[in-house]
């Protein structure tokens, strides 16, 4: 990967100190603020203490009188209803959460996800069809759907009504559908346009439960129970963690080592994670995400929803174990496909002009494509396309650099693809075969037009200067993981220490990690370094950097005694290529 750009803060220290005192922080927490765009102390207190009273009211979303109306006659009526769902995380959590409130309600719903090997992406004519046999009226898809106009206007045609939540972007033509809630359709002024499916699928909900003479305690109560599921599929469909997807995953969080739900039980227990305090997103990202996904990506999503709707332990354990034994299965399938790749660049090495990437292999497995996308994104920062070639067709998935857009890029070709569709930063698509070095080509012409050399080299956002007397006195540290729930949007904290010694030479963990020691002004700081022994050279003892490292909790210490979080080192450099500062942002990070 080519050497980052550190784009460094420079505040105006009147801005600082006037912030620290009007919300009472220190220095550093308002310098972290700053550069996350928080200047009015009025937006920063609500970061820092977000409320699930800040929840908007679900009927702001366009077309949500209509599905509630609609539904509540389908349960009252005894009809049957079918939840037309995804096969991730985000829409199999859609599914249980809108099952689970329709029975509230008093009605019952059967539900279909498609198999992502044998069906693909999206909603399909054959499932309605069956649906309508079976005497189906009412469909509500579930984080799928906006695309699907030729089905929903097949399932009108049946008799059968249909109501799309989604988060994906629609096109020009919403489908003929009897209600579309979507914040991203452009009639809908809902304030927040950054819901992941099953976001949406809870406005619904929460829509429902509230037409029901409950009282107002009992309706909060229930709509918290649902958050455990939306914060996982909230953190798992990486949308950004500001606004209503922070209060979402900040009170989700919060009550999972409490969750009575007894798959919710078991994929904790078979992640190591039950009975100890609330995971993280970072946890729920990297422990419990990847089981969920797993089925999905390697056998058939319905035994997420059949574990999160078993009755009993025992059956959910053995669901979970199912999904444990398959996220193993995944991740050795991902490293070989990675493997035959960089063996592959190794021959034909990716050159400059290259801008854009395509791989494709013989029946590579297209449940792990996604994430070696993802893979070698990181590997060579450009955006890159994994497909599978099987039975004369191509199929697979891409992801991106934060600059390019690819949903945009598919939709200026649409003649090479049979079916695409995503988002800026993840996108699906299939094509014949044949089509593939076409395909190559277009989207290295398209990238080339609009990527510059600055867009290929990775940037590495700085929050603040540190001094390490700043962390190891004050309350510093703990006002700056109250920033959480960190990911996508909301990243942990990244500061920076200058002109630091390295104090011994780095210990070498597993062969591929380091644990680092830094020196500065009569301070230590020991930092945890993922995948950089490549780079342990750079470190000799005694030598004089720069280093930039993320503040993140770490629940694993805190249990044994430590100290309850910990520094991950990011990059260095030495002190004689810095850059000039770029001054504080102005809007808040992708």
């Amino acid at each position: 990967m080519p050497t980052a750009q550190w784009l460094v803060p420079d505040p105006d220290p009147r801005v600082v100190r006037d912030l620290a005192a009007a919300l009472h922080v220190q220095p550093l927490t308002a310098r972290v603020l700053l550069s996350r765009a928080l200047h009015d102390p009025q937006a920063a207190r609500r970061f820092l203490s977000p409320s699930i009273e800040h929840l908007h009211d679900p009927l702001l979303l366009t077309g949500m009188h209509q599905a509630v109306d609609r539904l509540r006659a389908a349960i009252a009526g005894g009809e049957k209803i079918l939840i037309y769902g995804d096969y991730d995380v985000d829409g199999t959590s859609s599914v249980v959460i809108l099952k689970k409130a329709i029975e509230m309600a008093g009605g019952q719903a059967g539900f279909h996800v498609p198999h992502r090997l044998k069906d693909g992406y999206g909603m399909r004519a054959e499932v309605i069809e069956r649906a309508a046999a079976m005497g189906v009226r009412l469909i509500v898809s579930v984080d799928t759907g906006i695309r699907a106009s030729e089905v929903v206007r097949g399932a009108r045609e049946l008799g059968i009504d249909v109501i799309v939540t989604d988060h994906h972007l629609p096109e020009a033509e919403l489908p003929p559908a009897l209600a579309v809630l979507n914040p991203n359709r452009r009639d809908c002024n809902y304030p927040d346009k950054n819901l992941c499916g099953a976001g949406v699928a809870f406005k619904l909900v929460h829509a429902l439960l509230a037409t029901l003479d409950w009282p107002p305690e009992k309706l909060a109560r229930m709509l918290k129970s649902f958050l455990k599921l939306v914060a996982l599929a909230t953190v798992a469909d990486v949308v950004p963690l500001l606004g209503e997807n922070r209060i979402i995953v900040k009170y989700g969080l919060q009550g999972l080592n409490r969750a009575r739900n007894p798959g919710l039980q078991a994929l904790l227990e078979v992640s190591g994670m039950l009975g100890g305090a609330s995971p993280s997103a970072r946890q729920v990202a990297f422990q419990l995400a990847p089981r969920i996904n797993a089925a999905g990506r390697m056998d058939d999503a319905e035994k997420v929803i059949r574990m999160f709707l078993a009755d009993d332990l025992e059956t959910a354990r053995a669901l979970a174990r199912q999904l444990h034994s398959l996220n193993r299965e995944r991740q050795q399938t991902e490293a070989e496909i990675v493997r035959l790749v960089l063996e592959e660049c190794v021959k034909v090495p990716v050159e400059t002009d290259q801008i854009a990437l395509v791989f494709a292999g013989p029946n590579w497995h297209r449940g792990v494509v996604g994430i070696v996308a993802s893979r070698l994104v990181e590997r060579f920062y450009r955006p890159v396309f994994v497909l599978s070639e099987e039975d004369g067709l191509a199929q697979g998935s891409g992801r991106s650099i934060a600059p390019f857009h690819l949903l945009d890029a598919l939709e200026s070709m649409p003649d090479l693809f049979t079916r695409f569709g995503g988002h800026r930063q993840a996108a699906g698509l299939s094509m014949t075969a044949q089509s593939v070095p076409e395909f190559r080509r277009r989207l290295n012409a398209y990238a080339a037009e609009r990527l510059t050399a600055a867009d290929l080299r990775p940037q590495l956002a700085i929050d603040a200067f540190v001094d390490l007397k700043e962390l190891t006195t004050g309350p510093a540290v703990e006002e700056l993981l109250s920033m959480a729930p960190f990911g996508f949007g909301n990243p942990p904290p990244m500061l920076a220490i200058l002109d630091a010694e390295i104090a011994a030479r780095p210990i070498v963990l597993k062969e591929k990690h380091l644990r680092v020691h830094f020196r500065q002004n009569g301070k230590s700081l020991f930092s945890k370094a993922w995948n950089f022994a490549d780079r342990a050279t750079e470190l000799p003892a005694g030598a004089r950097l720069d280093a930039a490292f993320s503040l993140e909790e770490d629940s694993y210490s805190a249990s044994r005694g430590y100290a309850g979080w910990m520094a991950t080192l990011k990059d260095v450099r030495s002190p004689d290529v810095r850059e000039p500062p770029l001054g504080c942002a102005t809007e808040p990070r992708p």
